[in-house]
């Protein structure tokens, strides 16, 4: 079934537009963070470290929502988690604008992230668990694609609004999801495999069944793979536009060519979309990982304002593409039991990545190391992720977790 058959689909298609425009504003706050970074150190002269420190702690909130929401939402549903987790971070983003310190900023950006970080886990299971199997990779990798609307959006709110107005309409801006969540209380509905289950797991008995024999292979290699996959993204897109000023571009230009660079990753979400029910999960996953390694470093030894562009370009579609086929992989090694607990707890480990990426990108920087070593880094650990997949991740396309022993007693 190709994405246009999918999206013919009433519920399916209101679930995936409902589920991924809040999944759009998501993106935007995390977008918009990265070009106020760069005009935040002009106006309030932050060195590189406190830039890095500033996205890391944005990070350090999201790995604490993933894995507080995930394990909620096991308990209490995911649409009423997915609805609570949009307000706190709308609140939150929303009262950045006010922010007249550093220290205040960096606080807002915690519960920010925490409500960012806790819904995208929970809104990926509700979709995987609400479209059939034949169905369930490219309905979540195109719940993904709302992402990369969500960078472009930013990168127009960056390049038509924070010149103009400042970095704090921006911020007002990321409020506006806060009115969204209203809708979306009519609009969707928790998934039928979670409401038709009788008895709901304590939390020792998910995370135990988590760590289980049946799983435990499985939750080894996820770990390592939203680790190394988050750490590079965070460290090399949240600083893209300050390392296009580092380039020698004017902060305007950056943001422009930052905006381009940004288009790339809708057909990179959507290759991927096509080929993960035909060539699985893995094989995407792999092969867009590899690629984005490659990627990583064409953009860091780039010299000239083309190669740049075009690098970052290849960069965004590989690297977006592989977020999609993670996304739409995690949910399906766990059963509806543990499933929202399992993807919280490997995207709150990931986002342990999300704080270090950034925070070493600044403090390498700082020490005047070059680009093109940073990105050698991002190489490694991407080559890693792609390696420790391959070698000990099983294929799940068509699979029915429910349908297996999957160690829930």
């Amino acid at each position: 079934m190709n994405n246009a058959v999918l999206m013919k689909e009433p519920k399916q298609r209101k679930l995936i537009i409902s589920a991924g425009l809040s999944w759009l504003f998501d993106a935007m706050d995390v977008g918009i963070i990265s070009f106020i970074a760069a005009a935040l150190a002009v106006e309030w002269h932050l060195g590189a470290q406190q830039v890095g420190l500033l996205t890391a702690i944005n990070s350090i909130g999201m790995a604490v929502g993933a894995a507080v929401a995930g394990s909620l939402a096991d308990r209490y549903g995911r649409r009423s988690v997915l609805l609570w987790t949009l307000l706190i971070f709308s609140a939150a983003s929303g009262l950045s604008a006010l922010a007249g310190s550093f220290i205040v900023l960096c606080v807002l950006r915690f519960f920010t992230g925490f409500g960012l970080g806790g819904e995208l886990p929970v809104a990926s299971t509700l979709v995987s668990e609400s479209v059939p199997a034949q169905e369930r990779g490219r309905a979540v990798v195109l719940l993904e694609s709302f992402w990369a609307c969500g960078w472009i959006l930013a990168a127009l709110i960056a390049y038509f609004v924070i010149p103009s107005y400042g970095w704090r309409m921006a911020f007002v801006i990321g409020a506006l999801p806060a009115l969204y969540a209203l809708y979306l209380r009519r609009a969707i509905q928790d998934s039928p495999r979670f409401t038709g289950r009788e008895r709901k797991l304590s939390l020792g008995e998910r995370v135990a069944s988590v760590w289980s024999s049946p799983h435990r292979r499985s939750t080894v290699t996820l770990w390592i793979l939203w680790f190394t996959v988050v750490f590079s993204y965070y460290g090399m897109f949240l600083w893209l536009p300050t390392v296009m000023v580092l380039k020698g571009f004017g902060l305007v230009k950056s943001f422009g060519y930052v905006l381009i660079m940004t288009l790339a990753q809708l057909p990179g979400y959507f290759t991927a979309a096509y080929f993960i029910e035909r060539s699985g999960r893995k094989f995407v996953l792999v092969t867009y990982l590899l690629l984005t390694a490659v990627c990583a470093i064409w953009f860091g030894t780039a010299q000239t304002e083309g190669m740049l562009i075009s690098a970052g370009i290849f960069l965004s579609f590989f690297n977006l593409g592989a977020w999609g086929a993670m996304y739409a992989y995690t949910p399906e090694l766990y059963p509806t039991a543990v499933r929202s607990t399992g993807v919280g707890l490997a995207a709150s480990f990931g986002r342990i990545g999300g704080v270090l990426g950034p925070y070493l990108v600044g403090m390498l920087v700082s020490r005047g190391t070059g680009l093109a070593s940073i990105f050698l880094v991002f190489f490694i650990a991407i080559v890693l992720g792609a390696a420790v997949l391959g070698i000990f991740g099983k294929e799940t396309k068509g699979t029915d977790p429910d349908g297996e022993n999957m160690g829930v007693r």
